[in-house]
């Protein structure tokens, strides 16, 4: 590890991976840490992606990289009435289920070709501040203490970032706007081409379930439930209502590992200060009804690499220089967050006989080629009474 480099990078999921990359293409000298010993484990995700969306960043797709392709999915309402959509429709989580340990690990191995230097078992303790702008990090590598200068931080660092709360940001999450989720890897289970979705205030209060399949008999399975339903006393716990599901769906599957995550499902919020930008996760770039992730990191590290790149040959790294950043996502990323959460917080207030009735208003229907909001239009079309607060909300966006 040298003593200077142009920008430290964060976190060695898709978000900083990309990031590093950009900008070490860029002719930038890049350093890329991870605190986990083995970058892309453990997997807190489903692991689910579009194929459109996922070569449009990465052109050349590995096989390697994929468990399972899927066709579409399945909504199941709390009556267990079924709505079945082909891919094109589903959104940005289904057509590629991914194996995160190759994938994650290979976008790292990227970054490094492209001239980063990649460190994992790596924890950034601290940033060196000066008058309020940033000179460098502290941190551990194989438990030594290193310091290096720099001139820029990108916070690739996940839903827990250090690295905002460090430089300012105020990255503090209301229990209504994130999500505690658990997920088991299961085999002995029977899988399609299909990703399943449950909802239901019995299943997942404020969230849903999910089926992922990952072939060969083996499924990502597991929920997540809004905060603000776990706040209150003698409740019950995440891994409690999945305990429940898995014996009600899948009782003949066996457990292989489990892990556990928070998922923000917020507004955007600021993600620049003076010599920082936050990607991915750290940014709270999930998406506010699905809680996926994994592109909007990808993209949101482009940009922040971009952004480096002219930072850097502009010798600027205040706010005002970074606001760049912000101007790309926030009419993109942006844009679909904040009317996504519109969406979120209409219909986490539906009573599960309300979510019944509109799943049988359109469980009739072949749906194909739709969008996640097209179907909440089409949605409105057929029930305009219990979704007028809902047209008006969205009147104020572009489909």
């Amino acid at each position: 590890m040298k003593n200077r480099y142009d920008i430290v990078v964060v976190g060695a999921g898709p978000g900083g991976s990309m990031a590093a990359k950009v900008a070490a293409m860029g002719g930038l000298d890049v350093l890329l840490v991870e605190k986990r010993q083995e970058i892309g484990s453990p997997i807190r995700c489903a692991e689910g992606v579009s194929k459109k969306g996922l070569k449009k960043f990465l052109p050349q797709i590995k096989k390697e990289w994929i468990s399972c392709e899927v066709e579409g999915a399945r909504i199941y309402s709390p009556d267990g009435t079924m709505v079945e959509m082909a891919e094109e429709m589903a959104g940005s989580e289904v057509g590629y289920v991914l194996d995160r340990k190759i994938f994650d690990r290979d976008l790292a191995t990227l970054s490094g070709d492209a001239g980063a230097d990649v460190y994992a078992k790596t924890n950034v303790t601290d940033l060196v501040l000066k008058d309020g702008v940033v000179k460098g990090v502290k941190g551990k590598h194989l438990g030594r203490s290193f310091e290096v200068e720099c001139n820029l931080v990108i916070g690739a660092d996940g839903t827990e970032s250090k690295i905002g709360r460090m430089g300012g940001i105020d990255t503090t999450l209301k229990p209504i706007d994130i999500e505690s989720g658990v997920e088991y890897l299961m085999t002995d289970v029977e899988v399609n081409d299909l990703c399943n979705f449950y909802l239901g205030n019995d299943i997942a209060p404020g969230g849903y379930a999910w089926m992922f399949p990952k072939g060969d008999s083996m499924a990502n399975i597991g929920l997540a439930v809004l905060g603000k339903y776990l706040i209150k006393k003698n409740v019950k716990r995440p891994i409690d209502y999945l305990n429940k599901f898995v014996k009600e769906h899948y009782k003949d599957g066996k457990i292989v590992s489990v892990v556990f995550g928070g998922i923000p499902v917020s507004r955007p919020i600021k993600t620049i200060s003076n010599g920082i930008m936050l990607v991915g996760d750290a940014a709270r770039f999930t998406d506010p009804i699905t809680g996926g992730g994994i592109l909007k990191a990808m993209e949101s590290g482009i940009m922040a690499g971009e952004t480096a790149i002219g930072a850097i040959e502009a010798e600027d790294f205040s706010e005002n220089e970074l606001k760049k950043y912000e101007d790309k996502w926030r009419p993109t990323i942006g844009m679909k967050n904040e009317r996504n959460y519109l969406i979120k917080e209409f219909f986490i207030n539906l009573s599960d006989e309300k979510l019944n009735d509109l799943a049988r208003s359109i469980n009739e229907i072949k749906i194909k080629e739709m969008s996640v909001t097209g179907l909440v239009a089409m949605l409105i079309e057929k029930n305009p009474k219990t979704l007028e607060n809902l047209s008006e909300i969205l009147s104020k966006y572009l489909w």
